[in-house]
Formats: structure tokens, C-alpha cells, sequence
């Protein structure tokens, strides 16, 4: 599966987060390009990325940094020891 996830960092939050499916690569990258142009020709800042996993529990686990804050993510790293 494919993800594609548009980030506000300023804010620390997911402005969109939508999944496709392999065999929709191409859809999926013309919409992360639409995205940026729009971002871009607006003047704001976002990540837009594509990410390519098995599930989105999986993108949630390996960047976590979309989805939880500093604190959250510490608290897990405590809880872990």
C-alpha cells in the first residue's frame, strides 16, 4: 500500500493522510505533485510525502513523528526499558 501524507510541521499535525493501493503508484504521485503545487503556489509550508508499507499501523510505527508529538514519543521510549 501507498500513503500519502500531507504534514504541518508548524503545527505538529496530519493535514491529510490517504491510502492507495499499489497498482494506484501512479494516482497516488500525480495527487502528491497537485498537492505541492497548490502548497507551493499558496506560499505554505508542508511535507507531502509517499510512503510505501504494508498497512498504516506500520506508517505509524515507522514515522511516528507524524503522528505523535515529542512527548508522546518519549513516553513510549520510557515505558520500553
Amino acid at each position: 500500500m501507498l500513503f500519502l501524507i500531507e504534514y504541518a510541521r508548524s503545527e505538529g499535525k496530519v493535514i491529510k493522510l490517504k491510502s492507495f493501493t499499489d497498482s494506484e503508484r501512479a494516482e497516488a504521485q500525480k495527487q502528491k505533485f497537485d498537492i505541492e503545487l497548490a502548497l507551493n503556489r499558496s506560499g505554505i509550508e508542508h511535507e507531502v510525502v509517499l510512503l510505501d508499507a504494508l498497512d498504516e499501523a506500520a506508517i505509524r510505527r515507522t514515522h511516528r513523528r507524524y503522528f505523535e508529538d515529542l512527548s508522546q514519543i518519549a513516553e513510549s521510549m520510557n515505558g520500553a526499558r
